[in-house]
């Protein structure tokens, strides 16, 4: 019989699962552990079957506890390139439309005080009429914005140029410059107009062009806020439970790509999405799915070449939904691309990937009862899954 007290010490087992040796003797309640001696440890097993449950039934619940920790962590990570990607992109609108919000309450407060300028000379009601028609033309098309650089410089000298032949201020010829007043409108205008109310007349006219473009800046800023928080939510199911769902995979792939928008403008490049409208969804989990995207048009980005394309396409075969992205990048290597689901491997510079997404991707794959596979050659790397698409009861 071996001896139980041997010298090496592989390990910790609790005493109420074993077994005690003949001729050794025990207190109750006062021993909590044995010493196995290394060596004797693969006798052990061959011979105390309810010792090889124990070490297996350990075993699994650490690696189960490690696959957990790591995705886990692989998660998290995700969630703070998300989040960090996020947030450079909210601060973006958000900083443009705080600076146009306190320059248009300097606008507002130009074109109050011009029209009360106005209203001091006393201009007949045809003379406002002129006044009002002139004004109307500079708002038009408030949208386009045709002239830049030396095009927009070149006319606002002409502008300032006319505004000093009529014995005027030209402050007023920067925004005058940006509507679509031509020199002849501004001729009819003198014509009707002069002097004090001429000019109270042009700084209403500019002020209040550069009250409404500063508006269309502020609503352009706070769409651009409101769709990326639209994304996000959608992105995440907020509103959705934490139970199976259908999931409707269009919104998913926009939503991830509205997004990664940040990311994409960083490496220049370009997206193309085709999806049809009669789509129809899978059932599962929309956030899990969504990882999926999220980590596979990411990676997708990533590879692709600067300036270079990724283009996103989803479409039914059969009963299945099959979801396809493709990079022109240079490839996956053959000697790796067997390597590429496995956890912990990655191509990515260190601290730029741990490993995990494609391996998170599969599992989320393979739970939904769907598949996933690549085909990869230099100038076109495509990853396709498919998942079963939900069954019509109408």
């Amino acid at each position: 019989m071996m001896d139980w007290k041997g010298g090496d010490v592989t390990g910790l087992l609790p005493y109420s699962r074993l077994k005690n040796p003949p001729g050794d003797t025990y207190v109750e309640d006062a021993v909590d552990a044995v010493e196995v001696d290394r060596k004797d440890l693969p006798e052990m097993i061959r011979n105390c079957h309810e010792i090889t449950s124990i070490l297996v039934h350990v075993m699994t619940d650490r690696a189960r506890r490690f696959t957990s920790v790591a995705l886990r962590d692989e998660k998290m990570i995700s969630l703070g390139t998300l989040a960090a990607g996020l947030a450079h992109e909210l601060n973006n609108p958000a900083s443009a439309a705080m600076r146009n919000a306190e320059m248009l309450a300097t606008s507002f407060a130009a074109a109050m005080d011009a029209a009360c300028a106005i209203g001091a000379t006393g201009l007949s009601e045809a003379q406002m009429g002129v006044l009002d028609d002139v004004r109307r033309v500079s708002l038009e098309n408030p949208n386009q914005r045709s002239l830049t650089g030396l095009a927009l410089a070149d006319r606002e000298d002409a502008i300032a140029a006319w505004l000093e032949e009529q014995g005027l201020n030209p402050a007023p010829a920067e925004d005058l410059a940006k509507t679509h007043l031509t020199i002849d409108t501004l001729n009819r205008l003198a014509q009707s107009i002069h002097g004090g109310a001429l000019e109270a007349g042009l700084r209403w006219i500019a002020s209040g062009h550069a009250a409404r473009s500063l508006v269309i800046d502020i609503q352009r800023a706070t769409s651009r806020i409101h769709s990326l928080v639209a994304a996000t939510k959608g992105f995440t199911n907020m509103d959705r439970s934490s139970d199976q769902d259908a999931v409707d995979i269009a919104h998913g792939l926009l939503d991830t790509v509205a997004l990664l928008d940040g990311k994409v403008r960083e490496r220049s490049v370009t997206i193309s999405v085709d999806i049809p409208p009669d789509l129809p969804p899978v059932w599962g989990f929309g956030a899990e799915i969504n990882q999926i995207w999220m980590n596979l048009i990411d990676n997708a980005i990533y590879a692709a070449s600067s300036p270079g394309h990724v283009s996103i396409t989803a479409q039914s075969e059969g009963t299945d939904i099959v979801v396809s992205i493709v990079d022109d990048g240079e490839g996956i290597p053959a000697d790796i691309r067997e390597k590429i689901f496995d956890p912990f491997f990655t191509t990515k510079p260190v601290g730029e990937g741990t490993g995990l997404g494609l391996d998170i991707v599969q599992r989320v794959v393979r739970w939904h009862n769907g598949e996933i596979g690549v085909d990869s050659r230099p100038g076109r790397t495509e990853f396709r899954v498919k998942l079963p698409a939900m069954e019509n009861n109408d």
